[in-house]
Formats: structure tokens, sequence, C-alpha cells
């Protein structure tokens, strides 16, 4: 789950099956421990609003440095940080930065700062296309050092510069929650 959206449809589908639903967050939910839980139908009632339950601990990894990453760039956390964004995934997620780094590229194909710069560049797109600050201004929102840096990470993974792309009007936009 990436959105607000997400979680209420989430919730409301949890609460369809007749469960108690305490609280729903980017990548979890709990469920009343008195509700019995056929896990089957929850998964089938998931899976076809595109969501899917996660079985192992790698998975749930995965998921959780998903999150924690487009939490640190949507929430603007990424701007604030003390540190670099390897060090504050390690610490959120209280696990060394190797074992974070080598689950997600097992799991996904790609490796975490592959992902990151991916998640970025989605998030420049958006401001880009709502045209609401400037360059410099989403520069500094994202964490870059320099607009320069932006710049050519923004042209390596589109192909065309951050200004041809406002002018286009922002149509190559994907998902952030599929980004690879």
């Amino acid at each position: 789950m990436v959105c607000p959206r997400c979680i209420m449809a989430v919730r409301e589908e949890l609460e369809s099956l007749g469960l108690h639903v305490l609280e729903v967050e980017l990548g979890w939910a709990v469920i009343d421990g008195n509700d019995e839980v056929d896990e089957a139908a929850i998964e089938a009632v998931m899976s076809s609003k595109g969501f899917e339950l996660l079985h192992d601990k790698r998975e749930e990894l995965v998921e959780s440095i998903k999150v924690a990453v487009i939490d640190a760039i949507y929430s603007e956390k990424i701007a604030t940080l003390a540190t670099n964004l390897s060090t504050y995934l390690a610490e959120e997620l209280g696990r060394d930065y190797a074992t974070i780094s080598t689950a997600f590229k097992a799991s996904e194909g790609i490796t975490l700062n592959r992902y990151i710069i991916l998640q970025k560049v989605e998030r420049v797109k958006e401001l880009l296309t709502y045209d609401e600050l400037p360059l410099s201004a989403v520069a500094t929102k994202l964490g870059y050092k320099s607009l320069q840096h932006l710049s050519s990470q923004f042209k390596e993974i589109t192909g065309t510069t951050c200004m041809k792309y406002k002018k286009q009007g922002g149509t190559d936009r994907h998902t952030i929650d599929n980004l690879h």
C-alpha cells in the first residue's frame, strides 16, 4: 500500500469480511485478536484489489524498505535528514544497510540505490507537472545537494531534461508502487 486511498481500500475490504480493523498503515494492518481470520478469504479479496499478502520475512523487509523510501521522499523527510538516506533506512528498519540492500536486490532485481533514484525522479515528475515550485526548490525538497545533480539523474532516467519534460506536460509518469 502506498497511499491514503490504498489504506482506505484495505480497511474497507477487511471490514467487508466482518473483521474488526484496529489500525491500517502503509504496508500492514492490525485486526482484533478475537476475530477469526480466514487468510484465504483475505488473500482473495486483497488480490482482487491488486494487493498481496506477504508470507515471509524477506518479503516483509522489502515492503518495509519500500514504505520507508516512499515515506522519506513524499513526506519530505529526505530534505531534512541529518544523515544520508542509507543510514536513515538502516536506523529506521533496525538492520544494517548491507542486509537491507542485499535483500532488496534479491527480491526486486534492482539495487536499492537505483530504486531510490527512480522514486525521486517520479516525485520530480509529479512536482514538475504541478508547476508550483522552481526547479531549485524541487531539488532542495528532495534532498539533492545541487540542481545539477537532480538534472543529471533526471536525464539519465527519463532521457530528457526537466524543462523539456515540464513543457511536454508530464505525460510519462509511473505509479510509485511499481517502479523497476
